[in-house]
């Protein structure tokens, strides 16, 4: 058996890749909520006045175009505040284990994963070729969410199509 096969067999099977399932109902707590005021923050491009935080930065804007590294700066945080609990949420939602975890749901999260890493690739493809200046920057930065979110609606879709079109088996 080839040292690819065994590999590929451990990770499709592998359950300790993934969290117990009590870890998606916290995801989804935390995952809908910052999808909508990511939502807001995106189309009304608002700002909190009121979290305005001096934080430490591996590397900042300086002045006169100079980047400065390790210091504190004031800054803005609605997008941290926004993205971090985006992201656990996501992941948390992506990464838990289903009720009843079996290879035929191992099969949908993988397919699904796949899927949502080339839809991913290929629209950053098209950005790269059509999208230009500071507009791209934007992308760049939705760019960080979309496996995710693909990953997300592509898998429970899949699980919502197989309930309804399979009879339980019990």
């Amino acid at each position: 058996m080839s040292y690819c096969k065994v590999y590929f067999t451990f990770v499709k099977t592998s359950p300790h890749l993934l969290l117990p399932n009590k870890f998606k109902k916290i995801g989804w707590f935390i995952f809908i909520p910052s999808t909508i005021f990511g939502i807001i923050l995106c189309i009304n491009d608002f700002r909190a006045a009121w979290i305005w935080v001096r934080v430490f930065a591996i590397a900042n804007d300086g002045t006169d175009s100079n980047i400065l590294y390790f210091g504190s700066r004031l800054s803005n945080v609605t997008d941290t505040v926004v993205g971090v609990p985006f992201i656990i949420g996501a992941l948390l939602v992506s990464f838990s284990k289903e009720k009843n975890e079996d290879e035929f749901i191992a099969e949908i999260r993988l397919s699904s994963l796949l899927w949502a890493v080339w839809v991913n690739y290929i629209l950053l493809l098209v950005s790269f070729l059509l999208v230009y200046g500071s507009p791209f920057i934007e992308v760049m930065v939705y760019n960080m969410f979309t496996t995710l979110l693909i990953f997300i609606v592509r898998f429970n879709y899949l699980l919502y199509r197989n309930r309804k079109t399979v009879p339980d088996e019990k």
